[in-house]
């Protein structure tokens, strides 16, 4: 008998590539602007994320794209693609994604001016409005204008990245003199939309900046008259690479950062309205290469689109929601570590207020018996609490360190200015590995209690960010046990020394590390289950996270599939696995939910021999996603969830309310695309307002678990595709 030998698969059948899984992400982000259910701003916030996510988009993984083709690197991507190749891959998908952004617009602005909200050209406007236009330009817009000349004596201005700038082809009024071309740089902290005083209550009107520096043009160049003018905006590469052997890491990264305003262009964004001599002139003097160029018909930079959202209209505004405070630590007088050494303690922001967070850390910069703090910050705020309280801490003589990452990209200067801040109140300030970004999330609180010191420790899986903590969905877990706090002390060892944990030991007892152990133990756990299912007994997995990118995660969850284990991926972002497919991904099924909190809690429950979900299925949360850089290049933390009523919570309530999204959620087709369920006039099922709805989810912090949480249905609903 012969045997049978499999064809191997090739990559492009295997593997998703990993922008275009980004680009198709962000149509979903864009679709939500159409989303009939959310109200008309909120719409419109959508759109201006969209376009944000898309800028940087360009100033990192384009740009990379693009150094890595003009060197000729023809390294392939994880499906086989070259650099070049994937260059025009993006192109023909961004231009079609852009199109769809401007198709977007002009729906949300009918609509809008449908609900008394008009953004108007300055042709539409009446005298008094202009009278007023006039004096506001003049004492409130003109005197931050800087109008440059450029001409053979003016060399055309350097524009920044993201900078918007305003060109004139101007001749003399009385003629005798020299044409030239006129340049306004749109001033970076101005308000894009002037808002118009309103004609009556409740109507809201405004103007474009760009437009009114077109109309007063002859204030900022006297003498000269406008033959034609052209809007521009400028995004330039953006990524910041550091050099190993730098000796100097903050020195390096300041001149970075200064270096970063000056980077190549990637893209040049031009009103297709000017005339073509102008904008050839621009794109020749700007240094454009004709591939960056791309006219648009319609609104430039549509990020700016967030300052048209106004309190002033709450019935086109989300309803507010107020987080909870976690009743048990309420019920102890507000003493975090009285409710924290009864049992663990789970947060679930931002249904639970990220208020927690805070009071545990300032509780501890208080309490005399509170002798040490260890803190991760990656991102934050300037003025955050959390840098506050431990600035009061070292003010107070406790001993406090904190790790602060500078290579949180587009956040290098704020955490540059809080580690200095934090360097003159006496904290202990350590800037972890050069080769490795920590992304960790981690506090530890040692103090002395009657039986000898006790470690409390909070592991996060979002940021210590009080303004994300509203509209992200993450978990945070206090507990104040000793094998956890060995392990957050050890991980801090391991950090503040600059050295790797050693190979023979001492291990981590509880928690998995990353860029150590992490991707070995998961994949250990993957193939856990693919033994079960190989041998009869039940199997499963189910995970959450932003994205899945790691090429030897997707194998061994490949493997996992064809020996039958059943796998349910929520993957929020990029996802590069193939679900679905005859022979290799058959059991795996993925999804992508996008909605009013964006998603970001990862999470793992591994079946460990009975059907999920079960008491007996080994649960983690992580601060990683499944990726190349978290798993080989950052610093991560896999936790464990061990306490019943912990595990319950996020097995039972939180894994099966966003397994059984169907409002907000998008299924991962075999190809790539992702379809969308259309949801029929009774309505579905939305985990986001699931967890609003219901207080008494998770008010008790751990104490209360869903009784009946919702059942893992097929779906019945009509599906579009996106």
């Amino acid at each position: 008998m012969t045997a049978i030998v499999k064809a191997p698969v090739a990559a492009a059948d295997r593997y998703i590539n990993r922008e275009l899984s980004w680009l198709k992400f962000n149509e979903r982000v864009l679709e939500e602007a159409r989303n009939p259910n959310h109200p008309l701003l909120e719409r419109l916030r959508f759109l201006s994320i969209s376009s944000n996510n898309l800028d940087e988009f360009f100033m990192v993984r384009y740009a990379g794209l693009r150094e890595q083709a003009r060197a000729g690197i023809q390294k392939l991507s994880l499906e086989g693609r070259t650099p070049v190749e994937q260059v025009h891959a993006i192109e023909a998908a961004v231009e079609t994604l852009m199109l769809d952004q401007q198709a977007c617009w002009g729906e949300l602005r009918q609509q809008m001016s449908a609900e008394d909200i008009e953004v108007l050209a300055v042709s539409q406007l009446k005298r008094a409005d202009m009278t007023w236009l006039k004096e506001r330009f003049e004492s409130q817009i003109f005197p931050i204008l800087t109008p440059q000349a450029v001409d053979p004596a003016h060399p055309f201005p350097f524009i920044p990245n993201l900078g918007f700038a305003v060109a004139f082809q101007l001749s003399p009024e009385k003629g005798g003199g020299e044409s030239m071309v006129g340049l306004v740089p749109m001033p970076a902290f101005s308000s894009r939309f002037v808002r118009l005083p309103d004609k009556k209550s409740g109507v809201l009107r405004f103007v474009r900046l760009e437009s009114l520096i077109a109309h007063f043009q002859k204030l900022l160049f006297p003498g000269f008259k406008s033959n034609g003018h052209c809007v521009f905006r400028i995004v330039r590469d953006s990524d910041i690479e550091i050099e190993e052997e730098a000796e100097d890491l903050i020195a390096e990264f300041e001149i970075l950062l200064k270096q970063r305003r000056r980077g190549r262009i990637v893209r040049i964004h031009i009103d297709s309205d000017g005339p073509e001599s102008l904008r050839e002139f621009v794109a020749r003097e700007i240094g454009a290469e004709a591939r960056d160029i791309m006219l648009i018909d319609g609104l430039l930079g549509m990020k700016d689109l967030s300052g048209l959202i106004m309190n002033d209209r709450p019935d086109l505004l989300f309803k507010p929601f107020e987080a909870r405070f976690p009743e048990r630590i309420r019920e102890m007088g507000g003493d975090c570590f009285e409710a924290i050494r009864a049992k663990d303690i789970l947060v679930h922001h931002p249904y639970e207020s990220f208020d927690v967070v805070v009071q545990f850390i300032r509780q501890a910069a208080r309490d005399p018996n509170v002798i040490a703090i260890k803190q991760t910050l990656y991102r934050t705020t300037l003025n955050s609490p959390i840098v506050t309280a431990l600035i009061e801490a070292a003010e107070e003589g406790k001993n406090v360190t904190a790790l602060v990452e500078i290579k949180a990209r587009f956040d290098e200067e704020t955490n540059l200015r809080l580690a200095r801040d934090l360097e003159r109140a006496g904290v202990q300030v350590v800037y972890g590995f050069l080769d490795y970004k920590t992304h960790t999330k981690v506090s530890l609180i040692i103090r002395r209690e009657a039986d000898g010191l006790r470690t409390y420790t909070h592991f996060g899986t979002g940021n210590y960010h009080p303004v994300t903590a509203k509209i992200y969905t993450d978990l945070a877990l206090f507990t104040a046990d000793p094998a956890m706090g060995r392990d957050a002390g050890r991980l801090f060892n391991y950090i503040t020394a600059y050295r790797e944990p050693p190979a023979d030991g001492p291990e981590l007892e509880k928690v998995v590390m990353s860029p150590f152990a992490m991707e070995a133990y998961l994949i250990q756990s993957i193939r856990k289950e693919e033994k079960a299912a190989k041998a009869g007994k039940p199997s499963g997995i189910w995970a959450k996270m932003n994205s899945l990118v790691d090429k030897d995660i997707i194998d061994a969850l490949y493997k996992a599939s064809q020996a039958g284990v059943p796998i349910r991926l929520i993957v929020r972002g990029i996802c590069c696995l193939r679900p679905g497919v005859p022979g290799l991904s058959e059991t795996i099924q993925v999804k992508s939910l996008v909605g009013r909190f964006l998603e970001h809690s990862r999470i793992v429950c591994f079946a460990n021999g009975e059907t999920l979900p079960s008491e007996k299925a080994k649960v983690y949360m992580s601060s990683a996603d499944w990726m190349d850089r978290n798993l080989k290049r950052r610093v991560e933390a896999l936790v464990p969830i061990e306490v019943p009523t912990v595990h319950r919570q996020v097995l039972n309530q939180i894994m099966v309310a966003n397994l059984n999204d169907d409002e907000q959620s998008w299924d991962m087709m075999p190809d790539g695309s992702y379809v969308r369920n259309q949801i029929s006039s009774e309505g579905g099922f939305s985990a986001h307002r699931y967890f609003m709805d219901n207080p008494s989810l998770s008010g008790r912090g751990s104490a209360l678990v869903v009784s009946e949480p919702p059942r893992l249905a097929p779906r019945r609903r009509e599906r579009k595709t996106k």
